[in-house]
């Protein structure tokens, strides 16, 4: 288990504020923010490299907080991987180990079993500078792998790799977390990176940690409106009136929703997730998602304006009485034949209708 206590650290016109996590051992946790919310920072504080002014760190029910980087057990893949250039990969990977005077079998033991985990094996003798960056992040993971540490450390491990790279390694990362039963804390500002490796999350901002949950919770339960945008909310509407009686929110507009539930708050907006709106052709076609019924759902004829195909998804934009984005599948939205100029009937279920406080310094879209 990794704990964080009321961590504080002062870094010229940034700090962290309090930062407090807990992330159980074995857990592959994902830390997400904007850049300057502080991720880096607060790997770097768990690793040592930054004392904090105030705070804890504790590593398997040990204090760590005033312990050099050497002597925590934990292993750290910075963003631009530092694999010494002048040596092979073969002895970068074997560095920490050399270091702690391993056995020499020990060593070779544990530089085959990593290097053909990653796929590195047919490398160890090239030197850094002529490997892909692929590779090099490949390498890097096998060094900080190799003394076994207890936590594994990782900022932007994906950030600079192309597309068929980068899913190769989330493959891997995966198989690592599982084969290896290693903490991992993963940083990065892509949420559909997180959603792909992530057993839970923490959201970032401005050095404070504003929501700590599973994927599905950040996904669709988003505490407020920094996360909800962050998370790539697209339907906010402020709410004008609540009406607990009858389970219905009115709309600054004047659209009336049916509601699962409504928070105590004196300000709300509603946040409806485009991946939950069904859509229907009111000339007969079928429909874009799973039927929709009961006095529950919501319903808004619409217009489809725009149609923006994302390969796997369809982005639909609604004008109507409410507007909306809608995100199909591939399939639903051959079935929905719902090109531009189509008339529509978009529906959602109350549960779908997430309320959630304005965040006054986010910028409207």
């Amino acid at each position: 288990m990794i704990e964080v206590k009321n961590a504080h650290k002062e870094l010229g016109q940034f700090s962290l504020r309090g930062v407090d996590l807990r992330i159980e051992s074995g857990e592959y946790f994902v830390v997400l923010g904007p850049t300057g919310a502080g991720k880096t920072v607060l790997l770097e504080a768990i690793a040592g490299l930054h004392l904090l002014d105030e705070g804890e760190v504790w590593v398997e029910g040990r204090n760590v907080t005033g312990l050099a980087p050497e002597l925590r057990n934990i292993g750290y893949v910075p963003q631009d991987y530092v694999l010494f250039p002048h040596i092979s990969l073969r002895d970068n990977i074997e560095f920490a180990l050399t270091v702690k005077k391993a056995p020499r079998e020990h060593i070779d033991e544990r530089v085959n079993t990593l290097s053909n985990m990653l796929g590195i094996a047919h490398l160890l003798e090239r030197r850094p500078r002529t490997l892909s960056g692929g590779e090099q992040q490949r390498g890097a993971l096998a060094r900080a792998l190799a003394p076994a540490p207890t936590v594994l450390l990782l900022d932007e491990p994906l950030s600079a790799l192309d597309e068929g790279t980068r899913a190769e390694l989330i493959d891997e990362l995966n198989e690592i977390s599982e084969q290896t039963g290693t903490t991992v804390i993963h940083v990065c500002h892509n949420f559909e990176e997180a959603l792909e490796l992530a057993d839970r999350i923490a959201i970032m901002r401005e050095g404070l940690v504003v929501q700590v949950g599973s994927p599905a919770d950040v996904f669709r339960r988003p505490v407020d409106e920094f996360v909800a945008r962050f998370v790539g909310a697209q339907n906010l509407y402020p709410v004008g009136a609540v009406d607990r009686h009858t389970s219905t929110i009115t709309l600054g507009s004047g659209i009336v929703l049916n509601v699962a539930d409504v928070p105590e708050a004196p300000e709300l907006l509603a946040s409806i997730r485009p991946e939950e709106i069904s859509i229907t052709r009111t000339d007969g076609h079928a429909s874009g998602g799973e039927p929709l019924n009961g006095d529950s759902v919501n319903h808004t004829a619409c217009t489809v304006t725009r149609v923006d195909d994302r390969g796997r998804f369809v982005r639909l934009r609604l004008t109507g009485g409410l507007d909306l984005t809608a995100t199909l599948t591939r399939q639903a939205f051959k079935m929905t034949g719902a090109s531009e100029g189509a008339q529509v009937v978009a529906s959602f279920d109350a549960a779908s209708v997430h309320l959630l406080p304005p965040s006054p310094d986010v910028p409207r879209r």
